[in-house]
């Protein structure tokens, strides 16, 4: 690997090679980095085909050098201005429904193991004015 490839520097490359996750690009005679598929441009991409091919030149950013592994991580989408936010339309808030009101036992407050209220459920769902109809 070439020693004068660092991080942060933008350079001219070509398109060597397409994969579903990116796209191989030749810095010089002996250096080759990846574009992954999420920094090929900003927004999202479906298939690298529709924006990359083969023998293109293009600009990249590197993003990262790992010597050990001799690889190289590149972005085209780094060189590139942001495209201007749209204004988002809001959507409105879905009305949620509320929850059932169940009228209390006298003298039942707070918290209730399951055991102690099981037979209270047992009663109240035999309770005519509680069933719905």
């Amino acid at each position: 690997m070439t020693e004068k490839i660092e991080t942060g520097s933008i350079l001219t490359g070509k398109v060597t090679g397409i994969q579903p996750y990116g796209a191989f690009v030749a810095l010089d005679g002996n250096t080759q980095g990846l574009v992954h598929i999420s920094e090929i441009t900003h927004g999202y991409v479906k298939d690298i085909n529709d924006h990359l091919k083969v023998g293109d030149e293009v600009q990249v950013k590197v993003l990262s050098v790992d010597e050990a592994a001799g690889k190289i991580g590149l972005s085209i989408k780094a060189t590139e201005e942001p495209p201007a936010q749209q204004v988002v339309k809001a959507k409105r808030p879905r009305k949620r429904q509320a929850a059932a009101i169940v009228p209390e036992i006298e003298g039942q407050q707070g918290f209730n193991t399951l055991k102690d209220k099981l037979q209270e459920w047992i009663d109240q769902s035999q309770r005519e004015d509680l069933i719905k109809k």
